[in-house]
């Protein structure tokens, strides 16, 4: 059975039986597609399992299918072997929230008013009106959970169980914002962990001080999760979205000092652990064939920390850039069964992309309002190389366009970014100094002859610059660019709120 014809739902065809036969051979296969499949108005529909693993700065070259040395990866790089492995992946924003944001709607962060990182003094998160994965999964019945990191506002009506989750445990935005900050730990208060909207929890009482059970908790929720619904024979989709490898870094105590490489490396082999206790979870259960993994990370390394930031080499930069190193990240995805296993996929794909993947594999209708994704599929199961969009675009910094991708081409638009270049990098959790005063002129790269985006070939392709300034104009009238003073028409707001009078 191929992978198309599993997305569309399959039922064995019967030829020349007689009818007493026939009939027994129907129920038997009904009867054997019952716990994978749920009944809707249009017929059979395939229900999959989804366990999708997000983890937060984790970059392109962190892990060993993608080029880690210094450590291994096993379990990574088995489900790697197991599935399909893109190579040419991308997230909307080198940022946290933005990130996220686009992850779970399947729109261009800032079409959807979320910016930056969002902080505990913000008073805005996602909008109620925007639908969520969490939320297309409920239209077709299913459990619902996000275990670690959440960062899409951290006032009660922003929290997951009001976005589509039936269960969340884990911290409301990013594991630095706290008083231990070693750079400004006065403008942060305590970090709380959150079981669905109140504080507490199996991992602390109250607040945090100590995060090295975090990746272990996360995880273990999940397992308990997975078990509980296969037993009541529920499918599900559980969002397992890691704090780590952004600093501050903790690794638990059985599994410190393990790598050899260090706390960074240490805090890999770790998130690599987990990957491990979910997949063979499921094939514990039984359920390996009729579950789909995804392993995705938000942005590219924090290099200003130095030995606890990763490597996106060969690529250029990282976080907070439009940098191949900040926007393309590593993308795994299995399906036993379904996905060929050991694909290599090289064609461009971003984000925005997953949301449509999962409705057309569950048949479910996309939201009334505009997204910007479009199926990959078809790229993970392999009947089709080319591009499924014409072009992907990069936004960062308060909706500037800095950069967009199209088929193998990179354009860089006119903008300032920070860069580590010559400065002495961070240590021990304690970050370096930025230059904030690098600048990029109108750029473009051939990233198929120049991954680490060094010779700018503009001036060859003036067919290709027509084809993209044009693609890009249009996207500015769509969705702004304040670079160039135009706020879009297609922009919506964030969900806003006045946070009650008290004191956090």
């Amino acid at each position: 059975m191929n992978g198309a014809s599993r997305a569309k739902g399959w039922m064995p065809r019967i030829i020349s039986t007689p009818p007493m036969i026939r009939s027994f051979l129907l129920l038997l296969a009904l009867s054997g597609l019952s716990c994978s499949n749920i009944e809707s108005n249009q017929g059979t529909t395939p229900t999959p399992n989804v366990v999708l693993i997000f983890a937060d700065d984790l970059a392109y070259a962190d892990i060993g299918s993608f080029g880690a040395t210094a450590y291994t990866t096993p379990e990574l790089d088995k489900l790697a072997s197991q599935g399909a492995r893109f190579t040419n992946f991308y997230v909307s924003q080198p940022v946290c929230s933005a990130s996220r944001s686009s992850l779970l709607t399947g729109s261009y962060a800032n079409r959807l008013g979320i910016h930056g990182a969002l902080g505990p003094s913000n008073t805005h998160g996602i909008n109620a009106d925007e639908t969520t994965l969490a939320e297309l999964f409920k239209t077709k019945g299913y459990s619902t959970a996000i275990f670690g990191k959440w960062h899409l506002g951290h006032l009660p009506e922003f929290l997951p169980t009001q976005h589509g989750f039936d269960e969340f445990y884990g911290i409301p935005y990013s594991n630095d914002m706290w008083p231990f900050h070693p750079e400004n730990p006065e403008a942060w208060p305590d970090l709380p962990t959150l079981e669905g909207t109140a504080i507490g929890g199996t991992n602390v009482v109250g607040y945090n001080t100590d995060q090295s059970r975090f990746t272990t908790d996360f995880t273990n929720r999940t397992v308990q999760f997975i078990e509980k619904n296969a037993a009541e024979h529920k499918p599900f989709f559980v969002y397992l979205a890691h704090p780590m490898p952004h600093v501050p870094l903790f690794v638990s105590e059985e599994r410190a000092g393990k790598s050899g490489a260090g706390l960074f490396g240490d805090v890999i082999q770790e998130i690599d652990w987990s990957v491990g206790q979910v997949t063979s979870t499921l094939e514990r259960l039984g359920i390996e064939e009729n579950t789909i993994v995804l392993f995705i990370s938000d942005n590219g390394p924090w290099l200003s920390y130095g030995n606890h930031a990763g490597s996106a080499a060969p690529l250029r930069e990282g976080k907070g850039t439009a940098f191949d190193g900040g926007v393309r990240v590593p993308f795994l995805v299995s399906w036993p069964g379904t996905i060929n296993s050991g694909s290599e996929v090289s064609t461009p794909a971003m984000t925005i992309d997953i949301f449509p993947t999962i409705a057309e594999i569950l048949d479910a209708p996309l939201p009334d309002k505009p997204i910007d994704g479009k199926s990959i599929w078809s790229l993970m199961n392999g009947s089709q190389t080319e591009p499924v969009q014409e072009a992907y675009f990069f936004y960062y910094n308060r909706n500037e366009l800095h950069a967009m991708r199209s088929g193998k081409w990179k354009l860089n638009f006119p903008h300032s970014f920070r860069t580590m270049a010559g400065r002495e990098p961070g240590k021990d959790g304690i970050p370096g100094k930025y230059d904030y005063s690098a600048t990029v002129g109108l750029e473009l790269f051939d990233l198929e002859a120049d991954i680490a985006e060094t010779t700018d070939v503009s001036s060859q392709y003036p067919d290709v610059m027509e084809r993209l300034m044009k693609l890009a104009d249009a996207k500015r009238t769509e969705l702004g660019d304040a670079l160039q003073g135009i706020e879009g028409t297609e922009n919506r707001e964030p969900g806003r709120s006045t946070p009650p009078n008290t004191t956090q």
